[in-house]
């Protein structure tokens, strides 16, 4: 099956995007590059690398409109820029009430449309808890109930869960979270990827939160129980990446020291 459609008008045959393909599904014959229907996974690098625009994937023919022309010799920001953003970046455990509507989730999902994964999958999908959050939490504790002599904030879980007169504040998990986001795929790798993306992006919009150990720990316990809450998430996906996210109540004004990162050349 062929995967391309070429325009021999367009096309002149320069074999750059015969170079660029790891399947070596594209040939160049009588001057005009050919798919040769071998092994081609959608990875788009020949349709993006051409310089003539003769290249459209199938698969993405109801697309289109998410092709856009840029200057590839011009990186949109910085590398200063870039590494004072991420200082920036800080865990936020502290929010206003006010809660994410579906829109700004939306944009939000821009940062998973453009995340790279293996083997151009792209099984990478998300669940927005809010409604649900409590349930889905008590759902959680059911699960990692069984580590409570291990972890000290599971045991905290348990005993906020059970205290009629919680303050909501003080949830050991949540803190003031109301919404969260979780990132399912078959891959960790894949999954972590996408929600970092996500999650930086959230920063440009305002927004801030924190990553769940104690949430993404669920999958690890008992990933056939947990997915019983996803009835419509392939069963085959891990719940790999958790994140509290909200309007941030606080800003902070300065930096703080990290450990050393250890550097190997080999």
């Amino acid at each position: 099956m062929k995967h391309l459609i070429i325009d021999a008008e367009k096309c002149v045959g320069c074999g750059i995007c015969k170079s660029v393909c790891i399947r070596d599904n594209i040939e160049i014959i009588d001057d005009i590059a050919v798919d040769i229907e071998s092994n081609c996974f959608d990875c788009g690098q020949c349709s993006t690398i051409c310089k003539q625009n003769a290249i459209v994937l199938k698969a993405y023919q109801d697309q289109m409109d998410r092709i856009e022309e840029y200057n590839p010799r011009e990186i949109p920001v910085s590398y200063d820029d870039m590494l004072q953003f991420l200082k920036q970046r800080r865990t936020c455990r502290w929010f206003k009430r006010k809660k994410i509507d579906s829109e700004t989730f939306e944009k939000l999902m821009e940062a998973a449309y453009y995340s790279p994964n293996r083997q151009n999958i792209q099984d990478v999908e998300f669940a927005v808890i809010d409604e649900r959050l409590d349930e889905f939490i008590s759902h959680v504790y059911d699960i990692i109930s069984v580590k409570e002599d291990e972890f000290f904030r599971i045991r905290q879980l348990g005993d906020y869960l059970r205290d009629e007169a919680r303050d909501p504040k003080r949830h050991p998990l949540l803190w003031e979270g109301k919404q969260l986001i979780l990132a399912f795929s078959e891959a960790k790798t894949d999954a972590v990827i996408a929600m970092t993306r996500l999650e930086l992006l959230a920063y440009t919009l305002g927004l801030g939160g924190f990553h769940s150990l104690f949430i993404g720990m669920a999958d690890e316990v008992n990933h056939e129980k947990l997915m019983e809450f996803f009835p419509e998430i392939d069963k085959n996906k891990h719940m790999y990446a958790a994140f509290i996210i909200g309007y941030p109540r606080v800003r902070y004004r300065r930096t703080r020291p990290h450990k050393q990162i250890k550097l190997t050349y080999m």
